[in-house]
């Protein structure tokens, strides 16, 4: 498979040029029609046949290894979620919290990030340290410093408002060397470049297929480290929760599947497994090699001091100081390009993809051009 070919296949790119996959990504057809067929499956078929629950345990357990495969863990550290803002509160709901205990997180953080958290201090008496960063970077040793004597740290491996990389493995040894668990924020890595949970050695790790996977809404997974599982007991529990559901002694779950609970459609799945397929024929490399090309072309269209980003983008994700970001979005629509404008900084984000074009850079460009 071909970029060419992948985006033939993605209807919403047939006349916009789409530059916003760091907030969710359209599509392909072949990913849609997964959705629909198991769905039909599960609704037309299955009631007579295998029956409802088999026919989505089954599905459930063949996406857990699909998911566990492509980011480098066993099945059985991999819970299936709705979203990443599901699974982080999956893990901050799991934590024994007392007065006075600490959260690290970075000021890079999205709402998925710091919500939980801020909810933790209100109701907990929980103390949350924010970790400064520059534009995008942060100082290894004043995390190391901010960790110290905490409970958890909260970090996202590839910053959604910079585009900038993370040294995830120093900010998991750092917290990990202070006694505190490392939860990551990995949703825009899948998709757009590697993402190996066995090199980052966090205990936690939550991402969704929406974004550069190009998966449907409703399907994110959690990665939870085999040695970190057992110190953690979900808020919620359910029947998908536990061992036996009738037992009077129910026990959780041994792996992460102890923080899945209950129905949820097996469609948002069925689209993520067939996702990652596509990712996969396409290939992780070329992917890599042709959001470096078309976000280096775009950086370099940008006169330097509005661009803040780094000039050599570190990933799809480039943002752009504007006068008035929200107006230049909506302005942007009227002329069929689709970015995004950003709270912090102030500014406006575009993320481009290997379905993206030349033309399609060339075109915000131009576009841009009356902002400076």
């Amino acid at each position: 498979m071909t970029p060419e070919e992948l985006r033939a296949d993605v209807p919403a790119l047939d006349e916009t040029a789409y530059m916003n996959f760091g907030a969710s990504g359209p599509s392909p057809r072949r990913v849609v029609d997964a959705a629909e067929s198991c769905l039909e499956h599960h609704e037309f078929e299955a009631p007579v046949a295998e029956g409802m629950y088999p026919a989505a345990f089954d599905l459930y357990d063949d996406v857990r290894e699909r998911v566990a495969d492509f980011v480098c863990a066993d099945a059985d550290e991999i819970a299936l979620t709705q979203s990443t803002t599901d699974g982080i509160n999956r893990i901050a709901g799991a934590v024994e919290w007392e007065p006075g205990d600490v959260v690290v997180r970075t000021d890079l953080e999205h709402p998925a990030g710091v919500l939980p958290w801020e909810r933790l201090e209100r109701r907990r008496g929980v103390e949350v340290r924010v970790v400064e960063t520059d534009r995008g970077r942060i100082d290894v040793e004043e995390f190391r410093e901010a960790v110290e004597g905490a409970k958890l740290a909260c970090f996202s491996a590839l910053s959604w408002n910079y585009g900038t990389q993370l040294p995830v493995s120093e900010l998991v040894d750092a917290a990990h060397e202070a006694g505190a668990l490392a939860l990551v924020d990995a949703v825009q890595v899948p998709g757009q470049a590697p993402l190996d949970v066995d090199e980052w050695g966090a205990d936690a790790v939550a991402a969704a297929g929406h974004k550069w996977l190009l998966g449907i809404w409703g399907a994110g997974f959690l990665y939870v480290d085999d040695d970190a599982v057992a110190d953690l007991e979900p808020g919620s529990v359910g029947y998908r929760s536990v061992e036996e559901p009738d037992a009077d002694d129910w026990q959780f779950q041994d792996g992460a599947a102890r923080f899945e609970v209950g129905t949820t459609s097996p469609a948002p799945y069925a689209a993520l497994g067939e996702a990652i397929d596509v990712c996969e024929e396409l290939g992780l490399g070329a992917i890599e090699d042709r959001i470096a090309r078309l976000a280096g072309r775009l950086a370099d269209g940008v006169p330097e001091e509005r661009l803040l980003s780094p000039a050599e983008p570190e990933s799809g994700l480039v943002t752009i100081d504007v006068d008035d970001p929200e107006t230049t979005v909506e302005r942007l629509e009227d002329a069929g390009i689709v970015i995004r404008d950003l709270p912090d900084p102030e500014a406006v984000r575009a993320s481009v993809h290997a379905v993206n074009t030349e033309e399609d850079v060339d075109l915000l460009l131009d576009a841009l051009d009356e902002e400076w």
